[in-house]
């Protein structure tokens, strides 16, 4: 399978139900040997993952599944953390977000730009359960409103 540029290879829909997403960033992701081909092939899951910032100030991503590569002689380890990799800057205004309470950083998809694979990361605030209810509500509706204009466009 050969992926163009941009082309996402996996996403969290999970994050975008959970979660309110105030902002986002794109960062890159340090990657093993075999993790490479792993991701190319879609063998990313993002669900239940999250990313964190280390005592000495590194952006990592936590609970990131890549399953391990067939062909490969030296397998990496499918769940570690990995590091991303973001300018200073970039860093440190993430930093002082996610120091606000109730914010946390998710990656909300893995794509490829120019042979690389990048994380979108999201700056999130968690939804309340009433939040969630509103939203399929409000999508619901919306899908009914489109299958009555559907249904009207039929009887002309």
């Amino acid at each position: 399978m050969f992926l163009l540029s941009g082309e996402i290879v996996a996403r969290n829909r999970k994050a975008r139900y959970d979660y309110e997403i105030v902002s986002s960033l794109e960062v890159g992701i340090e990657l093993q040997g075999s993790e490479i081909k792993s991701i190319r092939e879609g063998k990313v899951n993002l669900k239940g993952s999250y990313a964190t910032f280390d005592s000495r100030g590194e952006l990592w991503v936590v609970d990131m599944h890549v399953a391990e590569y067939a062909n490969a002689r030296d397998n990496h380890v499918p769940d570690r953390q990995r590091k991303l990799l973001a300018h200073s800057h970039e860093l440190s205004r993430l930093r002082r977000k996610v120091e606000e309470k109730g914010v946390t950083l998710v990656p909300l998809d893995v794509h490829m730009e120019r042979g690389r694979a990048k994380i979108q990361l999201g700056v999130c605030r968690g939804k309340r359960q009433y939040d969630k209810r509103r939203e399929i509500a409000k999508r619901e509706q919306q899908r009914r409103m489109r299958a009555a204009m559907k249904r009207s466009e039929h009887d002309y």
